[in-house]
């Protein structure tokens, strides 16, 4: 049981590179979806791991054993094996939910912050501009979703640039890219080695935006430089909107404009691949996570005195 639940907790390590080659050989929208969907899988796979080592040491001790009315002793491994990995799960799952906890105040804070400044400022259908000296745009999610600029940022930018970053917020928005991103921020805070991850499932975000935005503009060239130069204006700027909040200026924007500058690739065997290595692994460990469980059910069952051995 031990060795199984070790692999949901072994396999969110891999991730970080597979979602670095899935983003140079996917289309940003598929690696989009499919390394975040990867991510949160492991996630959850780590922590119920992580809860049936600590159920598992729990009913170990004579007082939980008897709240269990177990008439057979648990069967596990040894107490000097399962013990200390019970109270090793235990310290994991409290950082966690430490983490995970001041992650959501800082992030509620920040979203009312942004909503509340983008009210001040006058409508004009999705989009909000913020009397500011601060060059700034992102998508605000909500009700309803709005595109906030600030005064700025629009005079950093002549008039087809702009149209250019508003199609790429836009897209943001349309596209739920900030459920992508909450989600993100969730499996970082469950599992260390999926903290890197965070930034690559951004990073696809914006290249998704991008795209779109370069489609809806019918050029390129025109939202690579809109994209360069809102980078450039924004660059010494330090804005309180919420982790989830996108925005163009965000990620290694050099490579953002080279891709855009570039043709769009067509499908490649070896993104196939990548996507067939992202789904192994999420079903490795949905099924270590699952058969482990169920084998703790058993020898919980055992020890009640419900089946026999």
């Amino acid at each position: 049981m031990i060795a199984l639940l070790l692999l949901p907790l072994l396999l969110p390590c891999v991730l970080p590179a597979l979602a670095r080659r899935a983003l140079d050989r996917l289309a940003p929208a598929a690696a989009l979806w499919a390394v975040t969907g990867c991510a949160v899988v492991l996630a959850g796979c780590s922590l119920a791991a992580l809860g049936a080592f600590v159920l598992t040491g729990l009913l170990k001790l004579p007082s939980f054993a008897a709240l269990g009315d177990f008439v057979h002793p648990l069967r596990t491994a040894s107490d000097l094996v399962v013990l200390p990995v019970a109270a090793t799960s235990v310290g994991a799952l409290a950082v966690c939910a430490l983490t995970l906890v001041r992650s959501v105040l800082h992030q509620t804070r920040a979203f009312r912050a942004a909503r509340t400044e983008a009210g001040r400022g006058p409508v004009a259908g999705d989009l909000c501009v913020v009397d500011s000296p601060r060059p700034d745009a992102y998508a605000l999610p909500g009700r309803p979703h709005r595109i906030v600029v600030t005064t700025a940022m629009l005079r950093s930018l002549d008039g087809p640039e702009r149209e250019a970053l508003f199609a790429h917020e836009r897209a943001h928005n349309e596209g739920g890219h900030h459920y992508f991103l909450a989600a993100a921020e969730l499996a970082a805070h469950c599992h260390p080695a999926l903290r890197p991850v965070r930034e690559t499932i951004r990073l696809a975000a914006e290249r998704a935006a991008d795209e779109a935005a370069a489609v809806s503009v019918g050029d390129r060239r025109l939202t690579a430089r809109a994209i360069a130069r809102a980078a450039l204006a924004g660059q010494a700027a330090r804005s309180e909107r919420p982790g989830f909040a996108a925005a163009a200026t965000t990620g290694p924007v050099p490579r953002r404009v080279q891709a855009l500058l570039a043709a769009p690739r067509a499908p490649r065997r070896s993104g196939r691949r990548i996507a067939a290595l992202l789904l192994a692994c999420t079903a490795v460990s949905c099924v270590a996570s699952v058969t482990g469980m169920a084998d703790f059910h058993h020898r919980v069952e055992i020890a009640q005195g419900e089946e026999r051995p």
